[in-house]
């Protein structure tokens, strides 16, 4: 039987706040996420904006020894958002620009050479791949079919030039025999760059290899019948089986490994993401020190226009606007307040960081301890979540180079003489063996594992395998070069 009833109950609840929501956020953002997220605040909240530079100091030498005033007034913390606003553009109709300097017009009234640059080429992005593969077709003579047909072909080419669909998708496009299909694939194969609308890298290297005219070589034939024998690099076995020398085996190898296995790469328009450090870390004398990257990034205040009309009564604000502005005020001191907490928190989980790993920032990552967030939670007073926050997406420039601050916490691996490494340190030092191996003769996951052990260091051949992969380190019969004869 359904009853209705009413009980009070207490609980404690922690209650998110859009403020809260809004720290929270602020501190887990990198950098540069910080800087769209701040100008995207000072947009849309009208009592907040960029306070001005300070003055630079002046460049009369005279004035070096002149007494420094103390009346100045302090301004806001600084908060990310870098560079000054673009200029607005208006917008170009680029169909009516042609691929060439006007000729009628100079300022020193002289006609351009002939072979003046378009300024087309002065357009920092490159054209992709489909762009360059269809620039080629303007300048054959291809009927309505083969021009549909290729088109279609280079809109399903993947980033890296290979064919996405087979030989049935184009005839039941283009409404054709697989002959006429086949064709217009070979058209689009046979032009630049070489291997390109392949299906799978065995066919790229082979149209690569046609288009050096070495159809009848071994290069060709070890492509074409023994890429898996290729693929692990078993030299000897292709020798055996193409009855060659193995002086003949290692130069068709060299060819090869001198093609593009993804021809389409070159092309790609993907954009290099460049990190920039949330701190640094200098080494001065005997000691280090720590500072905040506020490079180009603007100084927050609350807008002295919106404040004064706000607090002055006489222009008569409607109470809504008023209230309105004072919501917004409200904000924007919060807003500024998280930039400070922000700041200020990353600058404390970074000297606990020092403090723990002082070792790696005067030797290098060879000397990386085992550390846990637990650690630096308990040492600033903050919870481990917080610490987390701060070490997502954030970078330090060290004496040792850039790094994530998450890669100074690494688990501890016990040594046989009792103390502890961190795992990290270990990794590296498998990067360094393997670096400094015999190509023809590379060390497998188990000697890898004796060699740490002699190093006092117990890890088992699956641990090694791990973090071999992690690394991305290929095995070792990936790994193994034959040996020049």
């Amino acid at each position: 039987m359904l009853e209705l009833s009413q009980r009070l109950k207490l609980a404690q609840k922690l209650v998110m706040t859009p403020q809260l929501r809004q720290a929270i956020k602020l501190l887990q953002l990198g950098r540069l996420e910080l800087t769209d997220a701040l100008q995207a605040e000072i947009e849309q909240n009208p009592m907040l904006e960029e306070a001005p530079e300070p003055p630079e100091p002046p460049a009369n030498p005279e004035s070096l020894s002149a007494p420094e005033t103390t009346d100045k007034p302090e301004l806001p913390v600084t908060a990310p958002v870098a560079g000054d606003d673009p200029a607005k553009v208006a917008e170009v109709n680029w169909e009516d620009y042609a691929n060439n300097f006007d000729s009628d017009f100079s300022f020193a009234r002289e006609t351009p050479p002939a072979d003046a640059p378009s300024q087309f080429d002065f357009i920092s992005s490159k054209p992709g791949l489909a762009s360059h593969l269809q620039w080629q077709l303007t300048h054959l003579d291809l009927n309505e079919e083969d021009t549909k047909l290729t088109h279609f072909i280079i809109g399903n080419l993947d980033g890296h030039g290979f064919l996405e669909c087979d030989i049935d998708d184009i005839c039941a496009y283009g409404k054709c025999s697989p002959e006429t299909a086949e064709a217009a694939l070979r058209l689009v194969q046979s032009l630049d760059p070489p291997g390109v609308a392949a299906r799978d890298i065995r066919e790229s290297l082979l149209l690569q290899l046609e288009h050096k005219g070495l159809e009848e070589t071994l290069a060709y034939r070890i492509v074409d019948e023994h890429m898996n024998l290729l693929e692990t690099r078993n030299y000897a076995m292709i020798a055996r089986k193409t009855k060659a020398p193995m002086r003949k085996v290692n130069e068709a190898v060299e060819i090869i490994s001198n093609l593009k296995p993804f021809p389409g790469n070159e092309f790609s328009n993907e954009q290099t993401n460049y990190v920039s450090p949330d701190v640094y870390v200098y080494k001065v004398d005997d000691d280090f020190v720590i500072q905040l990257n506020e490079n180009g990034l603007p100084r927050l205040q609350i807008s002295t226009e919106y404040e004064k009309l706000l607090n002055e009564k006489r222009h008569g604000l409607s109470s809504e606007s008023r209230s309105y502005l004072r919501e917004n005020k409200r904000n924007a001191e919060w807003f500024i307040k998280s930039i400070q907490q922000r700041q200020r928190t990353i600058y404390k989980v970074m000297e606990s960081i020092l403090k723990f790993q002082r070792d790696f920032f005067e030797k290098g990552p060879g000397y990386l301890k085992p550390l846990i967030l637990r650690d630096v939670a308990e040492d600033i007073g903050m919870h481990e979540s917080t610490v987390s926050r701060v070490t997502s997406n954030k970078y330090v420039h060290t004496p040792q180079g850039i790094y994530e601050l998450k890669y100074f916490f690494s688990t501890a691996v016990a040594t046989t003489d009792g103390e502890t490494v961190a795992a990290e340190a270990i990794k590296n030092r498998i990067r360094q063996l393997i670096a400094a191996e015999d190509p023809t003769k590379p060390l497998s996951d188990n000697k890898i594992s004796e060699l740490l052990a002699r190093e006092k260091i117990k890890v088992a051949r699956r641990t090694v395998a791990k973090y071999r992969d992690q690394l991305k380190i290929l095995p070792m019969k990936h790994r193994r070069k034959a040996r020049r004869s």
